[in-house]
């Protein structure tokens, strides 16, 4: 399920027979159950509206999911490589490594 850039992972609990689930793409724990699939998806929303009310009140800025920035530590020797590889292809190293990433 998603709402506002947030997903949720869902499992059904037999033995309570409910279903309950939590938001994956968030450091933050956000959680939400119900009996139906109508009912959780309510709470699935309302966990996250109340969440977003809840950093408001607290003036803090709520986790966005994934913001695209991602800080690794690689060896200096790899790193001038693959800024060299990425020169020579005209792509900032940024470009160069979602590039490979993604292919």
């Amino acid at each position: 399920m998603k709402y506002k850039g947030y997903e949720g992972s869902i499992a059904y609990d037999d033995e309570a027979e409910i279903f309950h689930g939590e938001v994956i793409n968030t450091k933050d724990v956000i959680t939400f159950q119900g009996k139906s699939v109508k009912e959780l998806k309510k709470a699935f929303k309302e966990s996250i509206d109340d969440y977003l009310a809840f950093c408001e009140e607290k003036g803090e800025e709520p986790e966005k999911p994934f913001s695209g920035n991602l800080v690794i530590r690689i060896d200096p020797e790899l790193h001038k490589k693959l800024a060299i590889q990425a020169r020579k292809k005209k792509k900032s190293l940024n470009a160069f490594i979602e590039e490979r990433l993604a292919g």
